[in-house]
């Protein structure tokens, strides 16, 4: 990535915080409790922590690492597996924006209310589109995505190998997969991903406590 490219990304990521945080302060202002990362299925989320959960997120899991290694640009389509509330879809979005267009996924259809509400708050919400998908289904059409990231995801798959081997169908010719997790996850997250038929192009420890492995298709 650029310098300029790089620079055009942050400011992108710096609007897409501060509207984050307007909609949080008009719409509880003084709420200091931050609410989970992921709320229980059906329950609201507290707005007005919005703002404090997308900060310490940033803090902590260094999601421009993630923007970098896949080598996100505007124009892209992008899966985001486990998307959950949108903490971290916000920055593949302002990555692949203008032009671009991201498909968050989750079991879990109220998590992703909330997504759309972060990235209506963004001005996001014409560039994401949420799709509820089954544990065992990626529920990506074949040969569409330039990448697809598993953040924290993929050990909850009962059957990783099958689960990334359905995955590689749908990314274009040199699309990416990256897998991000905790490190204690890494040695089965390198097993699944070479038996699915994907090798490893790059790797970093950068974020504390994770691993970040992006992969290719194997010729």
């Amino acid at each position: 990535m650029t310098v300029r490219a790089w620079g055009c990304y942050l400011a992108r990521v710096r609007l897409a915080v501060s509207l984050t945080c307007a909609l949080g302060t008009a719409l509880a202002l003084g709420c200091s409790k931050a609410e989970p990362e992921r709320p229980p299925a059906g329950k609201a989320a507290d707005t007005g922590s919005e703002a404090d959960d997308q900060s310490r997120f940033d803090r902590q899991r260094r999601p421009e690492v993630i923007v970098e290694m896949l080598g996100l640009k505007p124009g892209m389509t992008v899966a985001d597996i486990g998307a959950g509330t949108g903490l971290l879809t916000v920055h593949l979005v302002a990555a692949v924006a203008p032009g671009g267009h991201v498909v968050a996924t989750d079991i879990d259809g109220s998590v992703l209310d909330h997504l759309r509400a972060r990235m209506n708050a963004a001005g996001y919400d014409r560039l994401v589109e949420r799709r509820v998908v089954k544990p065992t289904d990626p529920g990506l059409e074949p040969a569409r995505y330039d990448a697809i990231l598993l953040a924290r995801v993929d050990h909850y798959f009962g059957d990783r190998v099958g689960w990334l081997s359905r995955a590689r169908l749908a990314l274009v010719k040199g699309g990416k997969l990256a897998i991000s997790n905790r490190v204690h996850h890494r040695a089965a997250a390198m097993h699944a991903a070479a038996a699915a038929g994907f090798e490893l192009v790059s790797e970093t420890g950068a974020i504390p406590g994770e691993f970040v492995a992006v992969f290719e298709v194997k010729p």
